[in-house]
């Protein structure tokens, strides 16, 4: 039972990447599936920040490959894997149900996301720790910051929010997740690192915004101080 864990890893790892390469020019919800367009919103990451997309696909199927072959009956290696392989089993879909339906894809990234930090969760500490919960934590980090973009992508889009509170809603929505989950769960630098990195994003695209600059200023600084405290701890 434990193989055949590890060989659906490896396999949703590599699906995941595969379906996601295949639309990999996506950069958010197309504007006109909505009542109100919500075109390049603030609280999106500048378009070179998805690039840790590459990075995320890599280590995750790195770290499925070598748990395969070296680590397949290994019960600390299984236990983040349930809830990973219907995480990236998901998010194979995810950008097709994203280029016909907004909504639903936004309910099935919450999905995926709450799957991702269960399996960070469930990544126990000692020996080796860092090769299990690295690539599930950049994986849930910038999930962390999709879900809440997304969100106020469908807010907006339909007039439940103005766009500039939704940029602070979403921006402290994210920040006040990746303190929790790093406060709470001491995940490594990783997680951290990838709700850093959505935040950098965001803030590269709104150099002419200088109270969101800030925002997202003092919300890096806050993640990063958190998650050496908590390290040190």
């Amino acid at each position: 039972m434990l193989r055949l864990k590890a060989i659906l890893t490896f396999t949703a790892a590599l699906a995941f990447a595969a379906a996601s390469y295949s639309a990999r020019n996506f950069r958010g919800y197309d504007p006109a599936a909505f009542p109100v367009p919500v075109v390049n919103p603030p609280f999106q990451p500048a378009p070179w920040a998805f690039s840790i997309w590459g990075l995320i696909f890599l280590t995750l199927i790195v770290q499925a490959g070598f748990g395969l072959m070296r680590r397949a009956e290994d019960p600390q290696w299984d236990a983040p894997r349930g809830p990973l392989i219907l995480s990236m089993a998901l998010g194979a879909s995810w950008l097709a149900v994203a280029m016909q339906a907004p909504v639903f894809a936004t309910v099935q990234i919450w999905i995926m996301a709450a799957l991702a930090l269960a399996a960070l969760a469930r990544v126990p500490k000692g020996a080796e720790f860092p090769l299990r919960a690295a690539p599930i934590g950049l994986y849930a980090g910038w999930l962390t910051a999709a879900t809440m973009v997304a969100t106020g992508t469908v807010l907006v889009g339909y007039g439940l929010l103005p766009l500039g509170l939704a940029s602070w809603v979403v921006l402290a929505a994210t920040v006040i997740v990746g303190l929790a989950v790093t406060a709470r769960l001491a995940p490594g630098a990783a997680y951290p690192a990838g709700v850093i990195w959505a935040l950098i994003g965001i803030l590269a695209a709104n150099t002419a915004n200088p109270a969101l600059v800030a925002g997202a200023g003092v919300a890096i600084l806050a993640l990063g101080v958190t998650a050496w405290m908590r390290r040190a701890g």
